[in-house]
């Protein structure tokens, strides 16, 4: 396949990929849910789930998957560009991100965090110590050492969707209120102790602690330098960047290059590129410049390159693997573990910081999808040889579950959203414009 060819393949996955998220959505839409989870299901529907188990030949038409050969392997080039999508994503929800609200509520923040993370990791992980060896069931391929089995597992249960959360915030109107940025602050924390815990047990099985201490130590060490360094300066250089009451275009080019600066690096440590492009996001400010960044990418992020990240790792889910009444056992264990780990411990850390009980119960909520940041984290634990393809399948429905159940939960427990308009205003200026999803 040459260039043209390629060219050629590429539009028409993407019009098929943005025309079947629509559709949908419309259905999504009347049963509650947001755009975004209609994008995560019409990834798993597109995959050899559904289209491929109907009209094989059409979908690896559609969508080659060779990894031998790179010119026809989908992932070869829809991948980097949904990823970027993603990036530019996550740097409007930084820039959005309110960070009075995180000085008045951090002690809610840790808590929410520390809770969903200790919880659901010790119930993953003793799930882990009980199906470990049990050969019927085939969940760890042998020669996996127990504790990277714990480890692992206790990670895929700590996950938040943090980009799928972002744009269930933007959805339900919460962004700017304390509900919204409580969920938001501990879900990056969360899912970046996750991506911690997924760098020990490649570590641990590689016997290359190296990277462990890449990942860690180059997250906070690159999170000081954007707080500490990069902030004061872009204060100080905005009103180069600032004509006649609108952002340059070299403003522009600057807050974009300094976005994909991020994002390379969180991704070259092996941290995820989403944790980069947000902190970038958090750093600018939020006057004129973060105003018009937002108006001038979200259209194009959000309509048409988000989509893609949303419906990329589906196209290699196959849920058909769990045959067996044995392994929906576990698929129900796992589930369970999942929402009472999650979930019910984010409630209660809420709750006990002085957070109302409706706040607490919509905190409790958003904290439990999973979304599709569990997705890419099993994926790399299929790959690297971490778990079998059963489990596999059993960790994408439990995603699936537990964030096609947070939208309509969230209704049900905490009701209707509180308006930004009634949180204070940004201590930096004029607080940007949400990002309307």
């Amino acid at each position: 396949m040459n260039n043209l060819d390629l060219a050629i393949q590429f539009f028409l996955q993407l019009a098929v990929i943005l025309v079947a998220c629509r559709l949908v959505g419309m259905v999504a839409a009347r049963c509650g849910q947001p755009q975004v989870v209609a994008e995560m299901i019409t990834g798993v529907l597109l995959g050899p789930s559904l289209f491929g188990l109907l009209f094989p030949e059409l979908q690896r038409w559609l969508f080659p998957w060779d990894p031998k050969q790179l010119a026809r392997d989908t992932q070869s080039y829809l991948f980097p560009v949904s990823q970027l999508g993603l990036a530019l994503y996550m740097f409007i929800v930084g820039m959005e991100f309110r960070m009075d609200i995180i000085h008045r509520r951090l002690k809610s923040s840790v808590a929410v965090s520390l809770a969903g993370m200790a919880a659901p990791f010790g119930l993953g992980a003793l799930l882990a110590w009980m199906f470990y060896g049990r050969t019927d069931l085939g969940l760890f391929p042998p020669g996996v050492p127990l504790a990277s089995a714990m480890i692992f597992t206790g990670a895929c249960l700590c996950i938040t969707a943090f980009p799928m959360l972002a744009r269930i915030i933007h959805f339900k109107g919460l962004a700017g209120t304390t509900m919204g940025t409580v969920a938001i602050g501990a879900g990056a924390i969360d899912d970046a102790m996750a991506w911690c815990l997924l760098a020990v047990v490649l570590a641990k099985l590689e016997n290359d602690w190296t990277r462990a201490v890449l990942n860690i130590g180059g997250g906070v060490g690159f999170a000081l330098l954007a707080f500490l360094v990069i902030k004061p300066l872009l204060a100080r250089a905005e009103k180069w960047m600032i004509r006649d009451g609108a952002l340059t275009e070299g403003g522009f080019v600057t807050g974009l290059s300094l976005m994909c600066l991020g994002a390379w690096w969180t991704d070259f440590i092996q941290l995820h590129a989403v944790f980069g492009a947000f902190v970038i996001g958090a750093v600018m400010p939020r006057t004129v410049m973060a105003r018009d960044l937002i108006a001038r990418i979200q259209p194009l992020a959000v309509a048409l390159l988000l989509p893609l990240f949303f419906t990329y790792s589906g196209l290699n889910t196959k849920i058909g693997l769990i045959n067996t009444g044995a392994l929906w056992l576990v698929c129900a264990a796992v589930l369970a573990a999942a929402i009472l780990g999650k979930g019910v411990a984010c409630w209660l850390a809420a709750r006990a910081t002085g957070i109302s009980n409706r706040e607490a119960l919509g905190i409790g909520t958003l904290m439990n999808a999973r979304g599709l940041m569990e997705l890419i984290i099993i994926n790399i634990g299929l790959q690297k040889g971490v778990i079998s393809e059963g489990l596999f399948a059993t960790l994408v429905i439990m995603a699936v579950v537990t964030t096609l159940m947070a939208s309509p939960l969230f209704e049900k427990l905490a009701g209707p959203a509180s308006s930004p308009a009634h949180t204070p205003p940004h201590p930096d200026g004029n607080q940007p414009p949400p990002a309307h999803v």
